[in-house]
């Protein structure tokens, strides 16, 4: 069962995330979002996307339970590159892609929101990379995509310490371009994606592949460096009782090793 709704409206598609209750990200929602890409670069027409979250969230985060089926370090690593590896497409996409942000974008949700290439977000949303009190650390870029977002200071501050802010501190941090009420979320993206398609494609297309070149090179290995530690991370004792804490509803009991 796919897990992505696709829909094509005035050369916008609409990519909403059906997976509740958190609309978590798994390894099949990351495939179906893969899938969907595909699509997208097949269809001459399109020229912008919106990606967004049914229900009460755009994306509470990774899929934990997923996690606890993994054994080997090699899985995990896999896990996190193959994250990787598609965010990094939305990311270099010759079509904008707009997230649409409600109720939560946390962990693997912010991850994706980040890849993405505008963020409007409502008051209320509640975003950040909280791995690190379950003993783990982002996976899928975070750690790359944060700091050149919302300066390396800030980061360092919301990774180290797990804790979310709302919508309107995301939006004073750089992390939102806007910071809308819950109600005009749809119709502020709308608007947004409809200035976008009224523009050239050729140009558009240009504009996308342009703006890419601004990364540093260092980002590449960057997200290499973060698979291996996300690896190593999680063939730790601590992030074993992370996990357990988290998926136990309780709070865990670090021994540093």
């Amino acid at each position: 069962m796919a897990v992505i709704n696709y829909e094509v409206k005035n050369q916008i598609v609409h990519l909403t995330i059906q997976s509740p209750p958190a609309n978590a990200l798994s390894s099949n929602l990351i495939q179906d979002l893969n899938e969907a890409l595909d699509k997208i670069e097949n269809d001459t027409k399109v020229k912008a996307v919106v990606l967004k979250g049914e229900g009460r969230f755009f994306s509470a985060g990774a899929d934990i339970k997923e996690f606890t089926s993994l054994q080997a370090a090699d899985d995990y690593q896999a896990l996190s590159e193959n994250g990787q590896q598609v965010f990094n497409r939305i990311d270099n996409f010759p079509i904008p892609v707009i997230a649409a942000i409600h109720g939560a974008a946390l962990g693997g949700g912010l991850e994706l929101a980040m890849a993405c290439h505008i963020r409007i977000v409502t008051e209320t949303a509640k975003l950040g990379l909280p791995e690190i009190t379950l003993g783990i650390i982002p996976g899928f870029a975070g750690t790359q995509r944060l700091p050149r977002l919302v300066g390396a200071t800030k980061a360092y501050e919301l990774i180290l310490t797990g804790e979310p802010i709302s919508g309107r501190d995301a939006y004073q941090f750089g992390l939102a371009n806007h910071v809308v009420a819950d109600e005009d979320l749809l119709d502020v993206t709308n608007e947004l994606a409809a200035k976008i398609v009224a523009k050239s494609k050729p140009a558009i297309n240009h504009i996308m592949q342009l703006l890419s070149y601004a990364k540093h090179e260092s980002f590449e290995r960057g997200l290499k460096e973060e698979a291996s530690a996300f690896s190593d991370v999680f063939g730790r004792e601590d992030a074993k009782e992370g996990i357990q804490a988290f998926l136990e509803k309780r709070k865990p009991h670090f021994q540093d090793k």
